[in-house]
């Protein structure tokens, strides 16, 4: 993605489908979902705070914290995201680019980061979107980056029974050791960037935000869990144990991670 401004066309035609909205509604995409709001819910400022959601898809997020009474503005690539998102409850959004946003210095009381560093491959691209939401937040706000752990796409193929066939099992094995998905429809998604843990402190560090704190959010129960989502008494069992053990440095490689930092 560093060569144009605009979305690549694979990512493009990947969430034209239109699969993201629900993913996060239903099946084992709920963990990752009522986890990301346990979090903010702890760590954002108080209501009314002025939130920048930035790569906010069709609103799945901007959703909630708007009916919470959080100021809600979403800037998303997608121009069917944003057309989606209009159409929520106080929810401002409109087309923009994680890396050149159109907002002035200080403006929000915390800006979000749940979906681009996924997209921006070249490490160059996600400081300097980093870089950006730390412009655009006050001094004592928050930036919060979420991004896949490294071994995802194999993890994944092994619980869905496709990491037999060699194609899939080449392109999931690719992605561990470099980071790079080249997606297409044998792994499920698109062009991406898997993390390790480690090096997203890094690239806060370089982009200003010192002293980040990481977040599991599905941790080791993003590989086996879905079954206890559906079950009131069982999901609240496995969302308590997940955020006692969010943090624990070995369950950072599953799943999906938030990165926090305050703006200095």
């Amino acid at each position: 993605m560093a060569e144009s401004r605009q979305l690549a066309a694979k990512i493009m035609d990947y969430y034209l489908q239109g699969k993201e909205d629900g993913r996060l509604r239903s099946g084992r995409g709920r963990l990752e979902f009522w986890r990301t709001q346990d979090v903010l819910r702890r760590l954002l400022p108080a209501v009314p705070a002025r939130i920048l959601d930035v790569g906010g898809g069709s609103g799945v997020h901007a959703e909630w914290l708007a009916a919470a009474g959080h100021r809600v503005e979403l800037v998303d690539p997608v121009p069917a995201h944003v057309e989606q998102a209009s159409g929520l409850p106080g929810v401002i959004a409109r087309v923009g680019d994680a890396r050149h946003l159109e907002v002035p210095d200080g403006w929000a009381d915390a800006v979000l980061l749940l979906g681009p560093l996924y997209h921006l491959t070249e490490r160059a691209d996600r400081v300097g979107a980093l870089a950006e939401a730390r412009r655009v937040t006050r001094p004592g706000g928050l930036v919060v980056a979420a991004t896949i752990a490294r071994w995802a796409a194999v993890h994944d193929m092994i619980r869905l029974g496709r990491y037999a066939e060699e194609h899939v099992r080449r392109a999931a094995d690719e992605s561990a050791r470099t980071g790079m998905l080249d997606g297409d429809a044998s792994v499920g998604f698109t062009t991406a960037y898997f993390h390790d843990p480690g090096e997203v402190l890094t690239e806060f560090a370089d982009a200003g935000l010192p002293g980040a704190e990481r977040y599991a959010l599905e941790g080791v129960f993003a590989l086996y869990a879905e079954e206890w989502l559906d079950d009131p008494g069982r999901r609240a069992l496995l969302l308590d144990v997940a955020r006692r053990t969010e943090n624990e440095p070995a369950l950072l490689g599953f799943g999906h991670m938030l990165t926090v930092a305050r703006v200095s």
